[in-house]
């Protein structure tokens, strides 16, 4: 099917689709949750994993690709009213099979779809990091206020039971009280010609690994940092000639409290080590999509591994909804994760330390 084709098709499928499928009034049991970008998150664990939830499924899907509408629609029996492309996506506000879209795209489209979704009456659910810009993220978190929908950010780590497991070390204190954190996070990518080596795209370690850290030593301290000092450092240049390959950083927090972080595009490594005044616990990995596995400096090991991390995140966010209560990643939580990302920035080109307000 050529795109025109395609574009006409899903247009005249949408138009055709009749307000009286929608139950005013009547609470939803099941989600029906959109996803927007094909590419390898959504292939490889967003579908799988909504195969797996218990309150939501996979309604429906947005893609620029005809071809990949064609075998997602005989892989997930999604019907012809609810596959989107980019050029009719505001249509999906007459579709009330989707209750929930779930924007997948690189960096530099979060925004835009994230809005869109928002102002077609659709909760948002934002994989991170949420945007490019501080701007980008206020503008998000005002769409959806002002369209009275949820918004939560993909932040899949904060569900997982190893994780939530750490942040009960620390609210009570069991190895006494928290004293240095250090996260680390990358992996070793040999790919070229990809977005995440384009800086307009919002590309490199810093957004697409280095805010794993970033979140983790704010969740687990309770604390937002006051300063960033970073260096950034590139072994291959010639491929990271826009974007950061490899980012050290150290946050300072209230108290006196410090942060050692570090993300790479040039080497494999997750830690989350905890230390405190009678002890120190750490996940490693921390940030996998499995196999996180802790370990305590009094001999305790734990690695409680669930069937999905990310379904156990859409869960989370779709009884969210349906309870009408807070979700437990909102929009706030990638927006100040993107303030130490443009502090940090910053703090590597200027060489030294950068305030973050």
């Amino acid at each position: 099917m050529r795109r025109r084709q395609f574009i006409q098709k899903t247009s005249l499928a949408t138009a055709a689709m009749s307000f009286s499928h929608i139950s005013i009034g009547k609470k939803k049991e099941k989600l029906g949750v959109a996803l927007v970008g094909l590419g390898g998150y959504s292939t490889g664990q967003l579908a799988p994993s909504l195969q797996m939830t218990e309150h939501c499924y996979l309604a429906g899907i947005v893609t620029g690709t005809p071809e990949k509408a064609v075998s997602w629609q005989e892989k997930y029996d999604i019907p012809d009213e609810n596959v989107y492309n980019y050029d009719n996506f505001e249509s999906i506000a007459n579709n009330a099979d989707i209750d929930v879209v779930y924007v997948v795209l690189p960096n530099s489209m979060h925004t835009e779809f994230a809005i869109k979704a928002a102002e077609a009456g659709k909760h948002v659910w934002c994989e991170k990091p949420m945007a490019k810009t501080v701007k980008e993220c206020e503008e998000i978190i005002a769409a959806c206020k002002k369209n009275k929908v949820k918004l939560s950010i993909g932040y899949r780590m904060q569900h997982e039971p190893n994780t939530q497991q750490l942040r009960a070390f620390v609210k009570n204190q069991k190895y006494g009280d928290l004293r240095m954190l250090e996260a680390v996070a990358g992996f070793t990518m040999n790919s070229t010609g990809i977005w995440r080596l384009n800086k307009e795209m919002g590309g490199g370690a810093m957004y697409d690994m280095g805010v794993y850290p970033i979140n983790a030593v704010r969740y687990l301290s309770g604390l937002e940092p006051l300063s960033v000092m970073a260096y950034e450092s590139k072994r291959r240049p010639e491929m990271f000639a826009e974007v950061d390959e490899t980012m050290n950083y150290i946050l300072e927090f209230p108290g006196g409290l410090m942060a050692n972080c570090a993300t790479s595009f040039g080497m494999n490594m997750g830690r989350l080590t905890v230390t405190c005044g009678r002890g120190n616990f750490r996940l490693e990995p921390f940030q996998s999509y499995r196999g996180i596995k802790g370990y305590t400096s009094d001999g305790i090991q734990f690695s409680d591994q669930v069937k999905s991390q990310q379904a156990v995140q859409m869960d989370d966010d779709a009884l969210a909804i349906i309870d009408g209560r807070a979700v437990m990643v909102p929009g706030e939580e990638g927006l100040r994760d993107i303030k130490v990302v443009e502090a940090a920035f910053k703090s590597a080109e200027e060489g030294k330390r950068i305030s973050i307000h």
